[in-house]
């Protein structure tokens, strides 16, 4: 049984996955609220399944990028609650969370983002290959406009799209960029996703899976292009 976690931003997720079902999910936007809501929705979720801590054996939780408090709230109740019980943490980027959710697209380039603050975004590029998005570079901290300026070919976006994204896409597709966006159930970043992620590479058995190994990732200000 595999506990996901994901407060990396103001986009809250949590998932109860048996290792062949997701048995239950729940994904809510909460403003800046993560340390009052993530333990008690954590055990209202394990309720509902009629699961409890010790019939868990594995967790999975975001490790960024994103807010740097949200990362840093559930990688510290998923590292307590794996060290105490001596189970496997996984730690997953967002931005591969938000690939995992996306079915191939032919042709095309897959764009994740997410929110950075003060109308900056954090991007990673994707193709897809062998079955899979396979990572085309780091995630980069960057603006709309840098980031449509750096897309070179036909591409989706899914993720983070407020509403300056949004206009920014639309008008760059009335001026014939190749870009488009995904399906808005597809820019939810679930946990779902990163418990799919988490089992997979769980089941490889070539990962060292010891909490005291899993780090928040952080996109800097030099990072940006």
């Amino acid at each position: 049984m595999l506990l996901a976690i994901d407060t990396a931003t103001r986009l809250m997720s949590l998932a109860l996955h048996d290792g062949h079902r997701l048995l239950a999910e729940e994904t809510w936007h909460t403003p800046n609220n993560h340390t009052a809501e993530l333990a008690p929705a954590v055990q209202t979720l394990m309720a509902r399944c009629d699961v409890t801590l010790d019939e868990l054996t594995a967790l999975a939780v975001s490790i960024g990028p994103g807010s740097f408090t949200g990362v840093r709230i559930g990688v510290a109740l998923a590292k307590g609650i794996a060290s105490v019980r001596k189970l496997p943490l996984v730690g997953v980027s967002t931005v591969d969370t938000l690939a995992a959710a996306q079915p191939p697209y032919p042709r095309h380039a897959l764009v994740t983002v997410i929110e950075a603050g003060r109308g900056r975004i954090i991007a990673a590029t994707y193709r897809w290959g062998k079955g899979e998005w396979v990572h085309r570079g780091e995630p980069r901290l960057m603006d709309w406009e840098t980031l449509l300026a750096n897309i070179d070919g036909p591409a989706y976006v899914a993720g983070d799209i407020d509403d300056e994204g949004r206009e920014a896409l639309e008008n760059a597709e009335a001026r014939d960029l190749p870009v488009r966006v995904t399906p808005s159930a597809l820019c939810l970043r679930r946990a779902g996703f990163l418990a799919e992620v988490a089992l997979a590479r769980l089941n490889t058995g070539e990962e060292n899976f010891d909490p005291a190994l899993i780090a928040p990732i952080y996109v800097k200000t030099r990072d940006v292009p």
